[in-house]
């Protein structure tokens, strides 16, 4: 069952670089947004999502104010950063980008961890099904051995099992649950 749901993982993840998902989550900063924000948002999280190195290892989001937009996050890839930036720029309607995604550093322990880390939630009963399509609702984040889980989950138990899966990975100093409930505020 593992090994199955280890091969799930990576097709989901190789299929889904080529393609794009509607089971994807940008997170997008809280706060009242007119019509016009909402459609520049829209376009924002379309836009981030077409990116094609955007990955269940890396975390964008955006705020929108008024015609500007603000990027967030952190990504492993410094191209994936200029190229959020670039796609967002060139949307109709907004006239300033303020590109604050911190790009992690290189580091082979860290690349270690995050498919450790993947592999053990995707083990977990079900969890896999959040690593499938384009970009999974899960991301990963590892920066000097510190994890992050963003992202949302139908419900508290997958919630806790994926907190418990990535703690119990070798060489992991430290796991912070960011992961929200779908339709709940956590």
């Amino acid at each position: 069952m593992k090994a199955l749901a280890t091969v799930l993982l990576f097709c989901g993840f190789v299929l889904g670089q080529s393609q794009s998902g509607n089971n994807a989550h940008l997170a997008i900063r809280p706060g009242t947004q007119d019509a016009h924000e909402q459609h520049i948002a829209k376009e924002v999280r379309h836009e981030l999502l077409m990116l094609p190195y955007y990955s269940i290892f890396d975390d964008l989001e955006f705020a929108v104010n008024g015609n500007n937009v603000t990027l967030l996050g952190a990504v492993t890839n410094p191209t994936l950063k200029k190229d959020a930036e670039n796609s967002v720029k060139h949307i109709e309607g907004v006239s300033e980008v303020n590109n604050q995604i911190k790009v992690l550093p290189p580091s082979p322990m860290d690349d270690q961890i995050r498919r450790r880390v993947a592999r053990a939630i995707a083990d977990q009963g079900g969890l896999y099904r959040y690593f499938m399509g384009a970009v999974g609702s899960i991301h990963i984040i590892v920066e000097n051995g510190h994890v992050t889980l963003k992202g949302v989950v139908d419900n508290q138990a997958d919630d806790t099992m994926a907190k418990l899966a990535a703690n119990q990975v070798p060489d992991v100093f430290s796991v912070k649950d960011e992961l929200q409930i779908a339709n709940s505020s956590k």
